[in-house]
């Protein structure tokens, strides 16, 4: 039998388990997903229980509202929504968490030269993975090469401005944002972030998929997660979620099939197709879900070869699953293989 491989954190905080409190479990929709969170409370008489229950239902719940108020490409009112559709040459003051995240998502497509681009959410509707002419539905036809080169070209031509001093956006014209790369896994820091904004500091928050803990649990054990693999018979990994957030991004989650040909969700804007360099899925553990999340797309996008030396520039863990034949190999940063122990 192998060894359990376990992945640990490269601190411990000072914060001691709270022996005498216990678990509370809290969840909820958004972002056409699901999110959840496990949060240690100490004891409460029951009537004060019910309303601290209430108000960290609330809190959460409203931390994700205001994610997707913001940023969210399927809501036509949200402010990504407006500005989707503003009009040429105009600039545009975003909320404060707006420019945080596409000021950080364009951070990442610099530094992988445009292989996770904000921008390039013309090309993701094309595919039918955006909010209308979905891929599931029947009249959905794959774009042609003439349409994904003409998207491209749009794309390529006219860019996004930022100005951090004014914290505004320019919209070039046409320019259609999608920040679901990176926007999921700030929502997971914001709950984080309000929870320990009321002094909680013990808790394991989720959405959709991305991951967050900190603290321990009461027995003083951290918060243990297994890392998400597309197939059965990949050996396990656990990972102790104190103080680390993971994020997976991989081929089997969305995808549609033409004959024996996979077209997974994840779109290369340099190309404008779908990925097809055999990469299953990537996972990067970091101190924050934003990063964790948007890193994960980026490297699926660049695969192996190029995904990992830029892994090795950036100093983040980073696992790839590959496929080879009817199996898959596991590749992984140096940064991963130090976190990495061996029972």
């Amino acid at each position: 039998m192998s060894a359990r491989r376990v992945l640990l954190p490269a601190a411990i905080s000072a914060e001691q388990p709270l022996g005498d409190g216990r678990i509370l479990a809290f969840s909820g929709e958004s972002m056409g997903s699901t999110w959840s969170a496990r949060v240690v409370l100490r004891a409460e008489p029951p009537q004060a229980l019910l309303q601290t229950q209430q108000r960290l239902q609330q809190g959460l719940q409203g931390e994700l509202d205001g994610v997707v108020a913001e940023m969210s490409h399927w809501e036509p009112a949200s402010g990504l929504g407006r500005f989707n559709r503003a009009g040429a040459c105009t600039w545009h003051q975003l909320p404060e968490n707006f420019y945080t995240v596409l000021n950080y998502a364009m951070d990442v497509a610099r530094a992988t030269g445009g292989a996770c681009d904000p921008c390039a959410g013309e090309l993701v509707n094309l595919w039918g993975f955006g909010p209308t002419g979905r891929y599931n539905e029947p009249a959905f036809a794959p774009p042609s090469s003439q349409q994904v080169k003409q998207a491209r070209q749009r794309i390529g031509a006219r860019r996004v401005e930022l100005d951090a001093a004014r914290r505004r956006a320019f919209q070039p014209g046409g320019i259609q944002l999608d920040l679901s790369a990176v926007a999921k896994g700030f929502g997971v820091d914001a709950m984080a972030r309000w929870l320990e904004g009321q002094g909680l500091r013990h808790y394991l928050v989720e959405a959709g998929g991305e991951l967050r803990g900190a603290g321990f649990k009461p027995d003083g054990q951290p918060w243990w997660v297994a890392l998400e693999a597309p197939a059965a018979g990949v050996e396990e990994i656990a990972v102790a979620l104190h103080g680390l957030a993971v994020a997976t991004s991989g081929d089997y989650r969305r995808y549609f099939l033409r004959g024996e040909q996979r077209f997974p969700h994840t779109i290369d804007p340099r190309s404008g197709l779908p990925i097809t360099n055999n990469v299953a899925s990537v996972t990067v553990v970091h101190e924050q879900a934003m990063a964790a999340d948007a890193w994960s797309t980026a490297l699926t996008v660049l695969g192996a070869e190029a995904g990992l030396a830029l892994a090795e520039q950036q100093g983040l863990a980073a696992r790839f699953l590959l496929r080879e034949g009817a199996s898959l190999r596991e590749a992984m940063s140096s940064r991963f293989r130090t976190m990495l122990d061996d029972e």
